[in-house]
This record gives C-alpha cells, sequence and structure tokens, in this order.
C-alpha cells in the first residue's frame, strides 16, 4: 500500500546511519571512514565479477573511484603535507588509473592489488590517530558543563531561628 518492504527501510537505516555517522565523526575518522568505503566498494566488484554482474560491477568500481579520486585525493593539502602528500597523490592516482583499467578487463587481481593498498593505507592512518584519551580530556575541558548559577530572585531558606 505504502511501498515498504524490509529491504528498503534496511535501506533507508543504512544510509541514515551513515550519514549520521559522518555528522559525528572527527577529520581523521571521515578518512577512515572513506577508506572503508572504497575497499567495500571493491570487494563488491570482486564479487560482482566472479557472479557475472557486469553492470553492477561498474558501479562498485565507478564508486570506488570517486571515493579515491573525490575524497581521499581532494582531502589532501600538498602545501602543508610536503612529500608524502605528494606521495599519497601519485599512489591515489595509481589506484584510479587501474580501477579503471581492472573495469574495462575485469582484472581480480589488480582490483586486490588496490584493495591491499588501501587497506594498508587504511591501517598507516588509524595507527596515527589521535591520542583519544588526551582528545577526551581536551573536550571534557573544553564542553566541561558549567556550573548553574544561583537565581538572584529566588527565594531562600531563612537563617533567622524561631523562638
Amino acid at each position: 500500500m505504502f511501498g515498504y518492504s524490509p529491504k528498503s527501510a534496511a535501506n533507508a537505516y543504512s544510509k541514515m546511519n551513515i550519514e549520521t555517522g559522518v555528522l559525528a565523526a572527527d577529520p581523521h575518522k571521515l578518512i577512515i571512514m572513506l577508506f572503508d568505503g572504497a575497499i567495500v566498494a571493491i570487494v563488491n566488484a570482486i564479487l560482482q565479477i566472479q557472479q557475472g554482474k557486469i553492470e553492477a560491477k561498474g558501479k562498485s568500481i565507478a564508486h570506488a573511484i570517486r571515493i579515491v579520486e573525490h575524497g581521499l585525493r581532494a582531502s589532501l593539502n600538498r602545501e602543508v603535507g610536503g612529500e608524502l602528500a605528494h606521495n599519497l597523490d601519485a599512489l591515489y592516482t595509481y589506484m584510479v588509473r587501474h580501477l579503471l583499467i581492472s573495469n574495462v578487463r575485469n582484472d581480480i587481481n589488480k582490483l586486490n592489488e588496490i584493495k591491499t593498498l588501501l587497506s594498508d593505507l587504511r591501517g598507516a592512518w588509524e595507527k596515527i590517530a589521535p591520542d583519544k584519551s588526551n582528545q577526551d580530556a581536551a573536550e571534557a575541558v573544553v564542553n566541561k558543563p558549567r556550573q548553574p548559577q544561583p537565581d538572584a530572585l529566588a527565594p531562600r531558606k531563612s537563617s533567622y531561628i524561631s523562638v
């Protein structure tokens, strides 16, 4: 009657959960999420090649390319990042090129290579995460709840003792 199906509800929940995660994530966590998204897209593409789902494979690889190109590569700060940022830029360019080639050739080996590169970078990025205990302590100081101030007009207890 309303077009409800458990699958559409699950998709809507999944989309909402991802959007909520993005809104709540710090910049470091967002990069982790980009790595995860690209890896999942590549894993999906590999399965879709094996299942003969060529159109779906193309969409998955295109999704991985968008994440690498417009997410990971676009987030590089080449001015501040120096040689490391330039090396990552070259690596992301390599990944995009080989994702395109693997799409045309249905090359599972090349997809696995790119997935491994992304997984290795994700692991390295995770290891350099800001110290969570220090971050939590800093946030507690910055976001420390203020002590309520007494209301000057509120009635007060009398200190007089009646006889």
